[in-house]
């Protein structure tokens, strides 16, 4: 008879083996309302936010062109109204869409989903703001041309993109931020009465409105709406993947200095087992035979049967404090990813070896759960609220490269005296490490950094800490505190953003084109007043607040310990202050952190 442990270990591989072979509902409408466009509530792709608050809006607007655009815009600054600007799939995990209080509209660009016009002399594309990347990988491909760097989800638009400062994995070039390779913008701001109310501003790189344009290229949504974008393509061409796994020995000392070998490299990371995965990636001749395809795992449709084995899994193990079976599955997960080539194959059917060679459009982004029919949630992306699957929170930050080194070598001290405290994280593939260049863009990146991103567990109660709780939090502050790590915009819980507009050199002049574009700040809400530091409130301090991320604990009542976990220093960072789980030892209440 199958022990439980080998049980759950083939539930994982089948798991693992169903995905290759699944097509599946695409995400819901993040949207909601209940009586033609009114009284609506509006969520994530995640169902829910960081503080897990619900989201109201009075009205929702659908615009379909730039004049419907000013005409939403005019209505709503007449009224002094508030506005906030929603994306198709609604991908950022912190409330970037949320109006405030009951009474604001909701503009999705759902429906500007046009390719205006493609350049093909001059390699420009132009397109409205709710193209997803998957069309503008897919169009520029048909006229033989190429974006050169993206994100890897093809489910994110043009605009959220450039609101968030999304980019891919380089050093090369003109950076991997999305916005590096902007040449001109429309956005629709709130005007004066003699403006009627609405104004389309035109800015272009090195135009008339540069300092205009070093704001609009990444402004969170506070400026208006981008109803149209000019990118610069490239010539169609062909790359070579092989991802290379080696220990993690020498990691600090190659991160500095992998980017700059490949063009596309990337790095994953599984501190726990002390292994590391090189990306190594460049562009290579057209001539170079080969038809490779990626389509990552983490983006397939699942069975939705599957998905809730897989978390029903996940919250025994969590619940028991199964560190071990964590730690199996970890291994499991990641062996069979680093096996199966990561979603890579050679002719898009199998992977028969690296390198795989193929051409920029079928390698650079996957997203197959967005690709077939409505199937009544009989499969899903991993992450769909609408079914009992992954649930998880995200810390996403980028660190300067001459810091990534000290960085890497606090982890792994942390990992060493807690060696199995990051096996929770393989489950969902470990570490990315992205490469990302200082952009001029006033809230961008500053330097060339490292961006680490982690994903792991989250409970569906909020008072319900974590197995190992402290670790990942003493690696959020450490991070965000220690190294002054930038954190993504778009990700991240609210502890990751106390103070993070004071790294931004040129946040100043943000605030400056913030007031000419929007001075009664109708395109602001709460949450982004608070992120720019312009209200208080990122620290939401009661109990179990820390759990959350919703503030570092100062006091035992932050964490949880009803379950014994207390607010104590960090293991490694001392200044860090965790919820560790102590061990009450005997009569008189003597404590060991665990």
């Amino acid at each position: 008879m199958l022990s439980r442990s080998s049980s759950v270990l083939i539930l994982k591989w089948v798991f693992l083996m169903i995905i290759i072979f699944t097509k599946g509902s695409p995400p819901e409408e993040p949207i909601k309302c209940r009586n033609n466009l009114t009284n609506c509530t509006i969520t994530n792709s995640y169902g829910a936010f960081p503080d897990r608050s619900t989201c109201h809006a009075a009205e929702a607007a659908y615009p379909s062109s730039e004049e419907e655009i000013i005409s939403i815009v005019a209505n709503a600054t007449r009224a002094k109204r508030k506005m906030r600007v929603a994306t198709r799939y609604s991908h950022s995990i912190p409330k970037l869409v949320c109006p405030d209080g009951d009474d604001g509209l909701i503009i999705s660009t759902e429906n500007l989903n046009r390719i205006i016009k493609i350049d093909e002399d001059k390699m420009l594309i132009t397109l409205e703001s709710g193209v997803t990347l998957r069309q503008l990988i897919d169009e520029a491909a048909k006229r033989g041309l190429a974006f050169p760097y993206t994100p890897y989800w093809w489910g994110l638009t043009i605009g959220g993109l450039l609101g968030t400062g999304a980019h891919g994995s380089t050093l090369w070039g003109d950076g991997s931020a999305i916005h590096n390779h902007m040449v001109q913008m429309r956005i629709v701001t709130a005007g004066s009465q003699e403006d009627g109310y609405a104004k389309v501003r035109t800015l272009e790189e090195n135009g008339k409105f540069d300092d205009d344009m070093k704001a609009a290229k990444v402004s969170l949504g506070v400026l208006g709406v981008i109803s149209q974008v000019t990118l610069k393509l490239q010539p169609m061409f062909k790359r070579t993947v092989t991802f290379v796994t080696k220990d993690d020995t020498d990691l600090s000392d190659q991160v500095a200095t992998f980017g700059r070998q490949h063009e596309f490299a990337d790095i994953t990371w599984y501190p726990s087992q002390k292994r590391v995965v090189y990306r190594i990636d460049d562009r290579v001749s057209s001539d170079v035979s080969g038809n490779g395809v990626w389509d990552h795992p983490g983006f397939r449709a699942v069975p939705s049967l599957a998905l809730l084995i897989l978390r029903s899994t996940e919250e025994d193990q969590e619940a028991k404090g199964d560190v071990a079976g964590k730690c199996n599955g970890g291994k499991l997960t990641t062996n069979t990813l680093i096996e199966t080539a990561f979603g890579l194959t050679n002719d898009g059917v199998i992977f028969k070896g690296y390198p795989v060679v193929g051409y920029q459009n079928r390698l650079q982004a996957s997203g197959g759960c967005l690709r077939s029919l409505k199937d009544a949630e009989i499969t899903a992306c991993p992450w769909d609220s609408r079914v009992k699957g992954l649930f998880f929170h995200q810390t996403t930050f980028s660190i300067v490269l001459s810091k990534a080194k000290d960085f890497i070598q606090d982890v792994q001290k942390l990992a060493s005296i807690a060696p199995q405290s990051l096996c929770g994280i393989d489950l969902y593939n470990g570490i990315l490490m992205r490469y990302v260049t200082g952009s001029n863009a006033y809230i961008g990146q500053q330097e060339d950094s490292v961006d680490f991103d982690i994903t792991y567990y989250r409970s569906k109660k909020p008072e319900t800490p974590r197995l190992y709780e402290d670790v990942l939090e003493e690696i959020e502050q450490m991070a965000v505190f220690k190294y002054g790590g930038l954190p993504h915009w778009g990700k991240n819980r609210n502890v990751a953003f106390i103070g993070a507009i004071n790294k931004y050199k040129r946040g100043r002049e943000f605030f400056s084109i913030k007031e000419k574009y929007d001075p009664l700040g109708l395109f602001s809400s709460e949450w982004t007043d608070q992120v720019l530091g312009l209200k208080g409130g990122l620290t939401v301090v009661k109990e179990g607040c820390a759990l959350e991320g919703l503030c570092v604990c100062s006091e035992d009542i932050h964490c949880a310990p009803q379950k014994r976990y207390l607010c104590r220093p960090g293991k490694v960072f001392n200044d860090a202050r965790v919820c560790s789980l102590v061990q009450v030892t005997n009569q008189w209440s003597s404590q060991t952190e665990l």
